[in-house]
């Protein structure tokens, strides 16, 4: 079922670069492959994974960004200062806080993460993306399928589909899935949640874990709360717990009794880099979207919702086009594989 949205609640960017907050921490990203045992770097992978949301979600008002059109895409980067990446066990009780960071100027004193992002398929709505720093030799691979269903004052979003962080350094690849996303109150003063069981598994070393976002219950109870269990699977022993907000404090207890507080609020936020509006290609992004969004900054509604329909007619035209030519869709940036999408050109093929 196709839900369509008024444009007043829509977000003024696509789908596609929302997926680039993901790595809105970057320096945790990177830091993964530090880690000196297989435990240590998958309770780093699953500290990164809780701080992922916050990025994406700012601002308590849900806001829905738009469906990206087939053959769309999304370029950026970040530099991330080299002495900003180093293992995260090392800091115990305090909270870790830090200021908006700055990038680094010296390209030799930072890493790069280069990241792309593509519509692949209209039906299903499937979105790739992908995600390499070369001097680390890590790699993400990731498809995710989005689809919404109405229930009642709410609109539910499933992410179906999941993703690959493959560590080169240590022939790992942790396995992950995505949470569920829900608009409450969507009539009067639309809010988010995140909900459902999320599995992260290295099969090469045994380490599993499990995240629990947790809806708010009807009456009373806590909003945006996840916990967390990392487990080594072959002596059945927990290694790691957490709990916490997604988009607040987490705190991380580890087998020896050690505690973390992580305060996703403090950490720092690095910009994306992108390419100026006016060198980028007509399928990217931003050049896409560009009167949608420019309209919504006036608050000019009618003019915005004018300018997605006829994005969204061309899209109707060009899939007819294509059914009366039999002629299928080859995306640019991913080729199937599977029952999911990988990177054309990926790390673990070039490196």
């Amino acid at each position: 079922m196709q839900v369509v949205l008024p444009t007043f609640i829509l977000e003024k960017r696509s789908l596609l670069e929302m997926y680039a907050d993901f790595m809105a921490h970057p320096d945790l990203l990177l830091a993964i492959t530090a880690g000196a045992t297989p435990e240590e770097r998958v309770i780093s992978f699953v500290e990164y994974y809780l701080t992922a949301f916050h990025e994406g979600r700012k601002g308590t008002l849900a806001k829905k960004p738009y469906n990206p059109i087939i053959g769309e895409t999304f370029h950026c980067s970040w530099e991330v200062p080299k002495d900003r990446v180093k293992a995260k066990r090392t800091s115990s009780h305090s909270p870790i806080s830090c200021h908006e960071h700055s990038m680094a100027e010296d390209p030799s004193k930072s890493y790069k993460l280069r990241f792309v992002a593509e519509q692949v398929s209209h039906h299903p709505p499937v979105s790739c993306f992908y995600c390499e720093c070369k001097e680390k030799r890590l790699c993400v691979n990731t498809h995710v399928w989005t689809k919404s269903k109405f229930m009642g004052m709410s609109v539910g979003v499933s992410m179906i589909g999941e993703g690959v962080l493959r560590l080169l350094d240590h022939g790992e690849e942790y396995v992950f899935t995505l949470p569920s996303a829900y608009a409450r109150s969507i009539l009067t003063v639309p809010w988010v949640e995140l909900g459902g069981k999320v599995n992260i598994n290295c099969a090469k070393t045994g380490y599993s874990a499990t995240v629990t976002f947790h809806t708010k219950p009807f009456y009373g109870g806590k909003v945006h709360r996840v916990t967390a269990e990392v487990k080594h699977n072959p002596t059945n022993t927990i290694v790691c717990k957490a709990h916490g907000e997604w988009n607040g404090t987490l705190e991380f207890t580890y087998s020896n009794g050690e505690t973390k507080v992580i305060d996703t609020t403090a950490l720092p936020v690095y910009p994306k880099k992108l390419r100026p509006l006016e060198k980028q290609g007509p399928m990217e992004s931003r050049n896409l979207w560009q009167e949608v969004t420019h309209y919504l900054r006036l608050g000019d509604i009618d003019a915005a919702t004018e300018q997605k329909r006829r994005l969204e007619e061309k899209q109707r035209m060009e899939e007819r086009k294509r059914e009366t030519l039999r002629t299928p869709w080859r995306p640019k940036y991913f080729i199937p594989e599977g029952d999911g999408w990988v990177y054309f050109n990926p790390l673990w093929k070039t490196h």
